[in-house]
């Protein structure tokens, strides 16, 4: 019987990765256009302010950048750490991103050392074992409070720029924090974040899509949780 593995390599590379290759594709665009498009704004605010225009890759370095950059990335990567945790305990009837209310799935069993394609951690057990079977978690959690970072960095140096050009007192990071500036920014996206993953956990309870993995079967009741 052919394995998984030779029937995968029959496909080429493109199918085998289009739905990564697709979305990194959209993100290398719209991140391309957000630079060019934050430089001609962030240009706009310096002159307004009399200050001299900057070049486009100063304006990479600059807090404008980074604090636009990554308070989006920050709510992502908290939703999707959210998502992946909470979905570990948590359910939603019905829902195609639930697991089922009663039996336990695929996703819980105990990991098998034996299997002959089982990563590596899990032939090793131990330690091993225990950070790479929560690794997902910790993967977006750290990832969130890089962001995070990057964002209060971006946000606290555009603000102090923003201080001197209008011939104000720069502020302490200590001082900044309380301004309501840095958690407006924050706020505004991270209630999106919560509203679409509540979207799509809710709204597959009802709707299909057939074909879509996000979606249960067209023919699927109601109120049968899970894919």
């Amino acid at each position: 019987m052919e394995s998984l593995q030779n029937k995968n390599q029959k496909k080429t590379f493109m199918y085998r990765n289009s739905l990564s290759i697709v979305f990194i594709a959209l993100f290398v665009i719209a991140i391309g256009a957000q630079v060019y498009f934050g430089w001609q704004e962030h240009n706009q605010e310096l002159v307004e302010l009399g200050a001299p225009s900057i070049a486009l890759t100063t304006y990479l370095t600059s807090g404008h950048f980074f604090s636009a950059t990554f308070e989006n990335f920050q709510s992502e990567f908290l939703q999707m750490a959210l998502y992946v945790i909470l979905t570990i305990s948590l359910r939603q009837i019905g829902s195609a991103e639930s697991k089922d209310i009663e039996k336990p799935e695929e996703v819980d069993r105990d990991p098998d050392p034996s299997k002959p394609d089982a990563p590596y951690a899990v032939k090793r057990c131990g330690w091993r074992l225990s950070i790479y079977q929560n690794s997902l978690s910790i993967a977006f959690v750290l990832l969130f409070l890089l962001s995070w970072a990057g964002h209060l960095y971006g946000s606290f140096m555009d603000y102090n720029q923003e201080q001197i050009l209008k011939n104000e007192p720069e502020k302490t990071l200590s001082d900044f924090l309380k301004e309501p500036l840095f958690w407006f920014e924050t706020f505004q996206n991270w209630q999106s974040e919560f509203l679409s993953v509540a979207s799509i956990v809710i709204l597959t309870i009802f709707l299909r899509q057939k074909g879509s993995p996000e979606s249960k079967p067209v023919d699927a009741g109601y109120l049968e949780t899970g894919k």
